[in-house]
């Protein structure tokens, strides 16, 4: 290798710098600076074996990051995209679903603030709150003026 190009640990350790990155990421992402077969498993397994790669770290700082914005379903979405366990997205997603109200509620208060006027301006609404991955219960409700939960 020559001394001017970085060796895959090091492009990981950048990338893993500027946030979490799951493993199956990480692959995806090195699989073009590979040289040699085997030599990305490599790098990626002593990074593993010294904690820098976290699947756990990597859930819990995807749902820091994007539960307050978005709804459970994109939140699942992003999770399984990053090729985590589907038991740990599965349990991380069922916590979500129980503040899926509030957190549409105030998403629609920060964007809208007041009911809409006419069925229009409602299915303006409801439909901005579905692309955020809100589910139809708690759009009705935030939408309809529903406060109890």
């Amino acid at each position: 290798m020559a001394f001017d190009q970085i060796s895959l640990k090091g492009r990981a350790l950048r990338l893993l710098a500027g946030r979490e990155h799951s493993r199956a990421e990480l692959e995806r992402k090195l699989k073009a600076h590979e040289t040699a077969p085997g030599e990305l498993a490599r790098a990626l397994d002593e990074l593993d074996a010294k904690g820098f790669i976290n699947e756990q770290r990597v859930l819990e700082s995807v749902v820091h990051r994007r539960a307050s914005r978005l709804g459970a379903a994109r939140v699942k979405q992003e999770l399984q995209a990053k090729g985590l366990d589907p038991t740990a997205v599965a349990e991380a997603v069922a916590a979500l679903r129980g503040t899926e109200v509030e957190r549409a509620r105030e998403v629609w208060r920060k964007k809208f603030g007041s009911p809409p006027v006419d069925a229009a301006e409602r299915g303006k609404q409801m439909r901005f709150l579905l692309a955020r991955g809100f589910g139809a219960e708690s759009i009705r409700r935030v939408v309809g003026g529903s406060e109890d939960d």
